[in-house]
């Protein structure tokens, strides 16, 4: 790289460590002689084309650390997804304050934004080193085996329903959870991992990777409904018909569009509203209730992975690695080796820009309404140390004596 200034942006929706990216990233930054500034661009892409920077070189070390704990994106985000031209004036402000490497940590429409950079730097014949910093809560990033975030969110979805079907086991009844994942299943999967006795919930898991079906889901509720007297149930918010439409689309008069053009899916509590209303009516189970988790599972404070934190604080910092002493672009990756170890490798932009992962076939059950032991085998490393448990009287029942007579 030559003499310059190194600039960091977070993109997306927020985690609970990707400020630890964050940190890896400036911290190793600024132990490089030829780095002449570190600068973080608040509210992502948005704050490059409007200048609005923030010298993280001048923050302490300890505050730092402080802000590398803490979840959300602390320099602020976007939901801007930049075109070309969008592009071309990204580069103009980078020339203007010879920036010279610039980290963008966020998800595939992130890695895309980079690679149309990097492309009229080159263009413009101007040195330029861009690397993309991998962040997303649905783990739906090619090449990585787990993306820094996934871990924690999946810890905390894991945790609520394990507490929400100690509630359904206390107060019998239908409860329908909705998680994030327009088109990757990955994090509704984790609430398997709340699991510790053979009746415990959730006993339905729908996720985008398979069909949805009003019918067959109508039946599958009231047969465990019958058997065990309750059923708690965890829905992706993107689920969908075999025609891929969401279901949210084909059965609700109440739509919303994100920023991006795409039907709100998240947030609105329709969903929830939809299928509870669908069993209250056709299954005639009076105690039926429906929660939309939304953003709780991005930045929960105190329900955060370890394994989580140390690797997003390793992405960060082997991105300026990568880029410092190899002098390399392109977007960092997480492999997994042994039983549970990691190495980062750095594959080119594309590998990544614009594509989505989803769950492979391996990870869930041949109804579709379940996930496997391989998918329990890969998540539990990720969750971290500590996870909590639940445990139920053992005490035998006393004889009745009235009922006998």
């Amino acid at each position: 790289m030559k003499p310059g200034k190194v600039l960091v942006a977070q993109g997306g929706g927020p985690t609970a460590v990707i400020n630890q990216s964050l940190v890896g990233a400036v911290l190793e930054a600024r132990k490089f002689p030829r780095v002449e500034r570190v600068y973080g661009a608040l509210y992502g892409v948005r704050g490059i084309i409007d200048e609005e920077f923030l010298d993280l070189t001048q923050e302490t070390t300890h505050n730092l650390e402080r802000v590398a704990a803490t979840p959300g994106s602390a320099l602020g985000s976007t939901r801007d997804k930049p075109d070309e031209k969008y592009c071309e004036e990204i580069l103009k402000v980078l020339i203007a304050h010879n920036i010279r490497c610039f980290f963008y940590i966020g998800g595939n429409d992130s890695s895309e934004t980079l690679r149309l950079v990097e492309n009229f730097a080159k263009r413009a014949q101007y040195e330029l080193i861009t690397i993309h910093i991998p962040k997303t809560i649905d783990n739906d990033l090619m090449v990585n085996d787990h993306t820094p975030g996934y871990p924690s969110a999946a810890r905390f979805v894991a945790s609520a329903f394990a507490g929400i079907n100690l509630d359904n086991r206390a107060l019998p009844g239908v409860y329908v959870g909705v998680v994030m994942g327009r088109h990757a299943g990955f994090l509704t999967a984790a609430s398997a991992l709340g699991r510790k006795n053979r009746d415990d919930g959730p006993h339905l898991i729908y996720m985008p990777e398979r069909n949805f079906e009003m019918g067959p889901f109508l039946n599958e509720v009231k047969t465990i409904y019958d058997k065990l007297g309750r059923c708690v149930i965890a829905v992706s918010e993107g689920i969908h018909d075999v025609q891929g439409t969401p279901i949210l689309s084909t059965m609700s008069n109440i739509l919303e569009k994100d920023a991006h053009g795409n039907v709100q899916l998240s947030g609105t509590g329709a969903l929830a509203d939809l299928l509870t209303n669908a069993i209250r009516t056709n299954l005639g189970i009076k105690r039926v209730r429906g929660d939309t988790f939304g953003y709780l599972q991005r930045s929960y404070l105190g329900v955060v992975s370890d394994v989580d934190q140390r690797e997003a604080r390793e992405v960060g910092e082997k991105a300026c690695q990568f880029a410092l002493w190899n002098g390399a672009s392109g977007t960092v990756t997480i492999h997994r080796s042994g039983h549970y170890a990691v190495e980062y490798r750095l594959d080119p932009l594309v590998a990544v820009a614009g594509k989505t992962r989803t769950m492979p076939d391996l990870f869930i059950n041949s109804q579709g309404t379940d996930v496997t032991d391989a998918f329990k085998f890969y998540l539990t490393p990720l969750l971290g140390s500590g996870m909590p448990e639940s445990f139920r009287l053992r005490a035998p029942r006393v004889p009745q004596i009235l009922a006998n007579q």
